[in-house]
């Protein structure tokens, strides 16, 4: 089969490999129908994620069939059509007992794409298959269904669980990146009083309204001023970090009221200060955390029956050989456009020549 392979940082290529095959017997295998690219895909090829050895085949969100399974592997069955998680639970650890899945000590968590080869091939072997694996309502494309494998989860759980958003809530998440416009969509699930959506791409800022944002102001354009103006200068009940700098991190804990929360979701790759001098005595709640993918199940019935959307997030399609350009475009978001990139088996190209 081919599959995009990491060859070290800087550089990847799309190639034959052997095809997977069952290796444990709760394992299964499953042919690549739809595919997306992650931001923390792009922080692999970087070379930011030591962990990840060259030769392993990126990516960790898929839908597809289930080909194959171990005898282990009751719940889905050849013939099935999946959506792959990002996380693979072993289910039986202490954590996993918790349904805190992305800190699995048996075994899984995050592990595709990651610690084994992942998704962006023709087939997956995928561990942990009665966990891992979500079943799909038949009225779910494959193109909105793959968004629910990652950003989806991640921003409803690590964002608007861990933020506690409540109705009347004044909820700032700042970046409306795919993972900050999926928190503005779920969050929307709790009717908060006012959501506002900070980015320095007024693109974003646009798709950022489109999803539920009530109000957009650009992060160069006194974003503080404005969340104070429209909270009486208490400040956001709940400040949601979604982009992973040190800057948008500190921007969140100045803009939160006292006793609110920070969710932090964005994956940060440099410290970020921590002004105890100002917020010891605000009573304020900060979160972190992968996404444990426990919530996956309930967000495909909420996309089934039209709760939720995530079709507007993708802009651009390829066929699944066009990785390295979809990888491209992907990289180059601030021209491009691109939100969120999907590969498969597509009727049509919706990249414009940049």
């Amino acid at each position: 089969m081919k599959a995009l392979v990491f060859d070290g940082p800087g550089r990847t290529a799309w190639r034959e490999v052997p095809d997977p095959g069952l290796r444990d017997p709760a394992d299964a295998v499953v042919r690549v129908d739809a595919v997306t690219i992650c931001g923390t895909d792009l922080h692999i090829v970087n070379g930011d994620v030591p962990e990840v050895t060259p030769g392993t085949v990126l990516g960790h969100e898929a839908v597809g069939e289930v080909m194959e399974t171990g005898p282990q592997v009751s719940a889905v069955r050849p013939g099935d059509r999946v959506l792959v998680s990002c996380i693979s639970p072993c289910g039986r650890c202490r954590f996993c007992r918790e349904r805190r899945y992305g800190l699995c000590q048996g075994g899984g968590g995050w592990v595709l794409g990651h610690l084994i080869d992942g998704t962006q091939a023709e087939y997956v072997r995928v561990p942990f298959a009665d966990l891992s694996l979500h079943p799909l309502p038949g009225p779910v494309a494959d193109a909105e269904a793959v968004l629910l494998a990652d950003i989806f989860p991640t921003a409803y759980e690590v964002g608007v669980l861990n933020g506690r958003v409540r109705p009347g809530d004044t909820v700032a998440v700042v970046g409306a990146g795919p993972i900050g416009l999926a928190t503005i969509a779920t969050a929307g699930l709790y009717s908060p009083g006012q959501i506002i959506a900070v980015d320095v791409a007024e693109p974003r800022l646009a798709a950022a309204r489109a999803v539920g944002a009530h109000v957009t102001v650009n992060g160069n354009e006194g974003p503080e001023q404005l969340i104070a103006d429209l909270t009486g200068d208490l400040g956001a009940d709940v400040a949601v970090e979604a982009v992973g700098l040190p800057e948008t991190f500190e921007l969140c804990a100045r803009v939160v009221r006292p006793g609110g929360r920070v969710a932090n979701v964005g994956v940060h790759g440099r410290p970020a200060t921590l002004h105890l001098e100002d917020l010891w005595i605000k009573d304020v709640t900060i979160t972190t955390g992968l996404v444990d993918s426990f919530s996956t199940d309930l967000l495909l019935s909420l996309l089934a029956d039209g709760t939720i959307s995530s079709s507007s997030l993708v802009t651009h399609r390829f066929e699944l050989d066009r990785m390295e350009e979809a990888y491209d475009v992907f990289a180059r978001a601030a021209s491009t456009g691109a939100l969120k990139v999907v590969l498969g088996d597509v009727p049509h190209d919706t990249v414009v020549p940049v």
